[in-house]
C-alpha cells in the first residue's frame, strides 16, 4: 500500500512539473525563433516596389507565399513604388517602413542635398539595370540615335536622373533629346502608340516589351546604361535613417527574409513567375518568369553573397558618379550605406 501512494504521488508530482513547465515560460519563451511578436502575432509592415509591380518583383511575394516574412514576424503589405525619388520621399515621411531604391540615384540624390533621411541596407542588384528601350521600327539603333527623339521617362526615376553622365560617355547631345514624363505602366503603350520613339527601362523589362513589338512584326532594341557606366549597382532596400538606428534587428530581419525570398526566385524563376501570377495580373506568369531570368546575372555575380554590399566598390561607384558630373560634391558612401546592417561579400 505504501509503495502504491509512493508511485501516485511521484506521477503526480511529474505531471505537475510538465504542466507548469508549459504554462509559464518567459515573453522570450513564447517567440518564434525569427523574432515574432508574444503569442505569434506578426508586425504590419509596408514594402515599397521599384517602380510599378512587375515580374522582377516576385521575389517578393515568394517571400510571403514561401512564408520567409511570417518566419521573422513580418505581415508584409506590398505597394507599387513610383521611382527613387518618390519613394524616399515616402521613406523619409514615415509613409512606408521599407522601399525598393537604386542605389545610383540614391547616391545622387544624397550628393546633391535633395534627400538625406534615409540609407540603403542591402543591393538586390550587384549590377545597374538601368536601359532604353526601343521597338526595332523607330529608327533607334545606337545611343546616338536618340537625338532628335521622344523618350518617355519616370520621374524621379534612375534613367532620366543619370542621362547626362551617360550621354557625356556615349558621345549623345542631351539637349537633343525631348523628355515626355509618364507613370511606369504608361511606358510600353505609350511606345506602342507612337506617342513617343523610346523609354526609360530596367534591362529585365525586355520581355515585356518583346511581347509587344512582336505583335508589331518588331523586335525589342536595348541600349543598357552599363555599357557606358561598368560596375554601378542596381537596386537596394533603403530604409529612413530612424529605423535603421532604433531598430536594426527589425531592418536585418526584413532584410534576410526578403533576401532569401529573392534567392529562391532567382533558383526557380519559373515557379516565381506562377507565385507573381496569384498575386499580381499586370504581366502574364511567362513574361514575370522571364524577368527573373535576366535577372539572375545582375543579382548573383561570382565571390559576393547575395544582397551584399561592398564599401569599395560603392567609393568607386561615387568616384565616377563625380567625374560624370552627376555628384557636384564629396560624399562618403557610409552616408548613404549602412555597412553595419547591410549582409556582407
Amino acid at each position: 500500500m505504501m509503495r502504491m501512494t509512493r508511485l501516485i504521488g511521484a506521477v503526480a508530482a511529474a505531471i505537475a512539473l510538465i504542466l507548469a513547465a508549459g504554462c509559464s515560460g518567459s515573453d522570450d519563451d513564447k517567440k518564434t525563433e525569427a523574432g515574432a511578436a508574444p503569442g505569434g502575432r506578426l508586425e504590419k509592415v509596408t514594402y515599397l516596389t521599384g517602380a510599378g509591380i512587375l515580374g522582377r518583383e516576385s521575389y517578393v511575394y515568394v517571400a510571403m507565399d514561401k512564408g520567409f516574412f511570417k518566419e521573422a514576424g513580418f505581415d508584409v503589405q506590398v505597394q507599387a513604388g513610383k521611382g527613387t525619388d518618390p519613394n524616399i520621399k515616402l521613406l523619409q515621411a514615415g509613409a512606408v517602413d521599407f522601399a525598393v531604391l537604386d542605389i545610383t540615384a540614391a547616391l545622387i540624390a544624397y550628393g546633391r542635398g535633395t534627400y538625406k533621411d534615409f540609407t540603403i541596407v542591402s543591393a538586390i542588384q550587384q549590377r545597374n539595370l538601368a536601359c532604353f528601350m526601343a521597338f526595332s521600327g523607330s529608327g533607334i539603333s545606337t545611343p546616338k540615335d536618340l537625338e532628335g527623339k521622344k523618350i518617355a521617362f519616370i520621374p524621379g526615376g534612375i534613367v532620366k536622373t543619370l542621362f547626362d553622365t551617360y550621354a557625356k560617355l556615349a558621345g549623345v547631345d542631351p539637349t537633343k533629346v525631348t523628355w515626355v514624363a509618364t507613370q511606369p505602366e504608361a511606358l510600353v503603350p505609350a511606345m506602342s502608340s507612337g506617342s513617343v520613339d523610346a523609354a526609360t527601362q530596367f534591362v529585365v523589362g525586355k520581355p515585356q516589351v518583346e511581347k509587344v513589338a512582336k505583335e508589331k512584326g518588331q523586335s525589342a532594341v536595348v541600349l543598357p546604361f552599363s555599357d557606358q557606366l561598368t560596375d554601378l549597382y542596381g537596386n537596394g532596400l533603403g530604409v529612413s535613417r530612424k529605423l535603421a538606428t532604433e531598430n536594426p534587428d527589425k531592418v536585418k530581419r526584413f532584410n534576410a527574409a526578403m533576401l532569401k525570398g529573392l534567392q529562391y526566385a532567382l533558383d526557380n524563376p519559373d515557379e516565381a513567375g506562377k507565385i507573381y501570377a496569384k498575386y499580381q495580373k499586370t504581366q502574364p506568369e511567362p513574361v514575370a518568369a522571364a524577368e527573373m531570368k535576366l535577372m539572375i546575372s545582375y543579382a548573383k555575380t561570382s565571390g559576393t553573397a547575395l544582397g551584399s554590399l561592398d564599401e569599395q566598390k560603392a567609393t568607386q561607384n561615387v568616384a565616377a558618379l563625380q567625374s560624370g558630373g552627376a555628384i557636384p560634391g564629396q560624399i562618403n558612401p557610409k552616408d548613404v550605406i549602412n555597412f553595419d546592417i547591410v549582409a556582407k561579400s
